[in-house]
């Protein structure tokens, strides 16, 4: 499956995860296959140097702006400032397996990843085309 995404908004992921030592979060808005504006969050995790926790408020917002005719939320970024651009074992134990996306920026390193079902009720990741126009 590709998931289009403007190299405007990917630009910007990068550099939002690129100015910060912590990781970084927010929503991915948008419909299927098209990534089309993010909601940048501030990460209220005890430790945002090395999890992230989204601002619920921010999610909050999102999905009444979505039920107003708004973009949906189709998931959301974050930053593995030190790490690689593949999900962690922090990110499948938080993660539900419910298809939503997981765009995960580590660097210049940008990949997008689905959260399916995966064997005994865990979380798979499945590794998402992400078409940058």
């Amino acid at each position: 499956m590709s998931v289009t995404i403007s190299s405007l908004l990917r630009d910007r992921i990068v550099a939002l995860a690129a100015a910060d030592d912590g990781e970084i979060c927010g929503l991915l808005l948008g419909q299927a296959g098209r990534i089309e504006a993010i909601a940048p969050a501030a990460n209220v995790a005890a430790d945002p140097a090395r999890h992230f926790e989204l601002d619920p408020a921010v999610l909050i917002a999102a999905h009444r702006a979505a039920r107003s005719g708004g973009p949906s939320v189709i998931g959301h970024y974050h930053s593995h400032p030190s790490g690689v651009a593949v999900p962690s074992a922090t990110d499948a134990a938080c993660a539900m397996p419910d298809g939503t996306l997981w765009l995960i920026v580590a660097g210049k390193e940008v990949r997008l990843w689905r959260a399916q079902p995966g064997q005994g009720g865990t979380v798979a990741f499945a590794e998402a085309l992400l078409d940058i126009r």
